[in-house]
């Protein structure tokens, strides 16, 4: 899918996606290092609310890391946009309002390469608005799935666990955690309260 044409009008929106544990931040470093290699201008922005590993960086489970700028909220990434910018990387972006989607399709008819990862589905397997508006504009959306961690079988949903039990469903969206807090299940083993 890259190819270039200095040229020619690039831009465009790619979504990798898909449960905890999957793989998405790795994949998200990657494909911005790939880009990098080609000497795109590039800027990492993460929500600052996702301060698990770091405050300035994008960082994987597995400790892969990329220097980030933090932001609050899309107004506060489009004030901190540069007008040299090729490609925009946008980390967790389940975190981000609504007007994210607005922004990266804007982003990308304006001939910038725009890659967001994040969750596709809250811990009670609804799908965060956002996501599922952008991965219906992208040009490209890479599902990624983690494995079960009852079963086995292929992970799409995250089970958020409470003192080690399923959470309720009426509990906040939002709860930042990791592998204390979060397991990868698939469609038979994953269990919310009412």
């Amino acid at each position: 899918m890259y190819f270039l044409n200095r040229n020619a009008k690039i831009g465009w929106v790619e979504v990798i996606t898909g449960c905890m544990f999957a793989g998405k931040t790795e994949e998200f470093i990657r494909r911005i290092v790939r880009l990098s290699y080609a000497k795109f201008k590039i800027q990492v922005f993460k929500p600052a609310i996702d301060n698990r590993y770091s405050n300035d960086n994008v960082v994987s489970h597995s400790q892969k890391s990329i220097k980030a700028i933090s932001v609050n909220n899309t107004k506060e990434l489009l004030a901190k946009l540069a007008p040299y910018t090729d490609v925009v990387g946008i980390d967790e972006v389940q975190f981000f309002d609504n007007e994210i989607v607005k922004v990266a399709d804007d982003l990308a008819n304006k001939g910038i390469i725009v890659i967001v990862n994040g969750l596709d589905k809250d811990f009670r397997a609804e799908p965060f608005l956002n996501v599922e508006q952008l991965m219906s504009k992208a040009e490209e959306v890479k599902k990624l799935h983690a494995i079960c961690v009852k079963c086995g079988n292929l992970a799409n949903r995250t089970q958020r666990l409470i003192n080690g039990k399923p959470a309720n469903y009426h509990d906040p969206i939002v709860l930042i955690g990791e592998k204390d807090k979060y397991e990868a299940r698939c469609r038979h083993c994953h269990e919310v309260v009412y």
